[in-house]
């Protein structure tokens, strides 16, 4: 069996040994690598199927297969090093793609696109252990919470659809930037007062990660609010 046959077959167990499912994106990323020469080779490329261990990445050139690749996220500029698993090559020879999996996973490299992918694949199976567990088991807090943290992300998720049609047409946008900023603030005030109940019933105390960091943020926030309403009285 010669070589090319073997890499043309190495693709067609997909998913035997994938630790997770491959989502569907476009991330335009550049790839850098040394030939066996030593000479340097850099080439732009579109990743096409995509987890936190690695993906496809639809290309020209043919890194060797186990060699090192550094990649860049032109979207977000992160960079993350690869190791090269395969090549997935047509019946006629022709280079397809290149099978990578990161040296270190990242629920980040790819961006946000595939963390909303990934969000809603797990939005999905939690709605159906909800729907089997009925109301057995799940705290009432925990539950409401869940609620407003999903009407939140909803109503940011529209308001940034909206954000972007509008820039799409040239057409004004700043009563868009004024619901995501009202959003931000009743959510806040949602949070505060669950904080402020959850302090009443010693849910949270001094003891509790974070309280430091929240005590230092709610008095600049407080000092924000006191200079705010200190002009508006001033008017």
């Amino acid at each position: 069996m010669t070589t090319k046959k073997l890499e043309l077959e190495l693709p067609v167990s997909k998913g035997k040994n994938r630790r997770s499912d491959r989502y569907p994106v476009v991330v335009p990323v550049r790839v850098k690598w040394l030939e066996p020469s030593g000479a340097g080779v850099i080439e732009f490329a579109e990743a096409k199927e995509v987890n936190m261990h690695g993906g496809l990445l639809e290309m020209k050139g043919r890194p060797a297969i186990n060699s090192v690749v550094e990649l860049t996220n032109l979207s977000s500029t992160r960079t993350a090093s690869a190791q090269v698993i395969s090549h997935r090559l047509s019946k006629k020879g022709d280079i397809l793609g290149i099978a990578i999996e990161l040296l270190t996973p990242s629920e980040s490299f790819w961006g946000v696109t595939f963390r909303l992918k990934v969000a809603i694949d797990d939005l999905l199976k939690l709605e159906k252990d909800m729907k089997d567990s009925r109301s057995g088991g799940m705290d009432p807090r925990v539950l409401r919470e869940f609620r407003d943290a999903v009407d939140y992300v909803r109503k940011t998720a529209w308001a940034l659809q909206e954000l972007q049609e509008r820039q799409a047409h040239q057409r004004d946008i700043a009563t868009v930037r004024s619901l995501l900023t009202d959003e931000r603030v009743r959510r806040a005030t949602q949070l505060s007062k669950a904080l402020a109940s959850d302090l009443e019933s010693h849910e949270v105390g001094d003891a509790t990660p974070g309280t430091a960091e929240l005590f230092r943020a709610i008095e600049i926030l407080h000092q924000r609010l006191a200079d705010l309403f200190k002009v508006r009285e001033s008017q």
